[in-house]
């Protein structure tokens, strides 16, 4: 009776794992965080590194790929994505700081890759 919940979490996992390596693989992206935003750096960081550790904070202008900006409390968060040039792209509205970071997460994965400058 266990052997099939076995086969069927060795298959689920099979079919989950090479997509969870494939968003972790190249260039992190790069938020630089709004110095107006008053949500807390680290705890944004937490949850990125839970939800999306392909994702982190930059204190480079240079080098981010987006500017995060983080307004709202306990209750009311409220989180915009501006692109490189200044257009705002995306804003969410949650109850959860877990929520707000997972809905950015999920718009900046939906996005196509941008070719970085790199040194070689």
């Amino acid at each position: 009776m266990k052997r099939p919940i076995v086969w069927r979490a060795m298959l689920l996992f099979a079919g989950v794992a090479p997509v969870a390596i494939a968003q972790h693989t190249g260039r992190p992206l790069k938020l630089l965080l709004d110095r107006q935003s008053n949500v807390d750096q680290v705890a944004i960081l937490k949850h990125l590194g839970q939800k999306c550790p392909n994702i982190t904070l930059t204190t480079n202008v240079e080098q981010s790929d987006y500017m995060l900006s983080a307004w709202g409390w306990s209750g009311n968060y409220r989180f915009m994505i501006s692109a490189k040039n200044g257009e705002k792209i995306f804003a969410t509205e949650t109850v959860y700081l877990s929520n707000a970071v997972k809905d950015v997460c999920n718009f900046l994965n939906r996005q196509p890759r941008q070719h970085s400058h790199t040194q070689h």
